[in-house]
């Protein structure tokens, strides 16, 4: 017999330090793929672009729990060590999330069963993007 109650849970994860639209459309295209989204939000102890962040953990977690298509936020310092410790049926992520820690999370999300699904970029909008802008009229 088929559960129906049972929710379809998508895992994301980012930074989410200079939020943007492209971060809310990436956030509504996981929603899209399941029925409950947990986005896991990036620490402050390991900064692999190497840029200072404008808000702390607590605050950027703050912002995106209260976009309405989220359902949970937690925090994370490794995604590879992240996904094995959550439920979850779907992990969403976006094209430029490609590093050594990603492709162990790929090679998890394969050997255990779960779903994976590359979310597209909203084109011209990012975070280094509207930083250089910000940075050019030196405000």
């Amino acid at each position: 017999m088929i559960n129906k109650t049972a929710k379809r849970k998508v895992v994301t994860v980012g930074v989410f330090d200079f939020f943007h639209l492209g971060h809310l459309n990436v956030l509504e295209a996981a929603k899209e793929h399941g029925d409950y989204l947990i986005v896991a939000v990036h620490d402050d102890k390991l900064n692999l672009k190497g840029v200072e962040f404008l808000y702390s953990l607590e605050e950027r977690m703050r912002f995106v729990k209260s976009i309405k298509c989220v359902d949970e936020v937690i925090p994370y310092e490794r995604v590879d060590t992240l996904l094995p410790t959550i439920e979850f049926d779907v992990f969403a992520y976006g094209p430029d999330q490609n590093h050594q820690f990603f492709q162990k999370a790929f090679d998890w999300c394969s050997k255990n069963n779960k779903e994976t699904v590359m979310l597209k970029r909203t084109e011209g909008i990012s975070s280094t993007r509207l930083r250089e802008i910000i940075n050019k009229k030196e405000i």
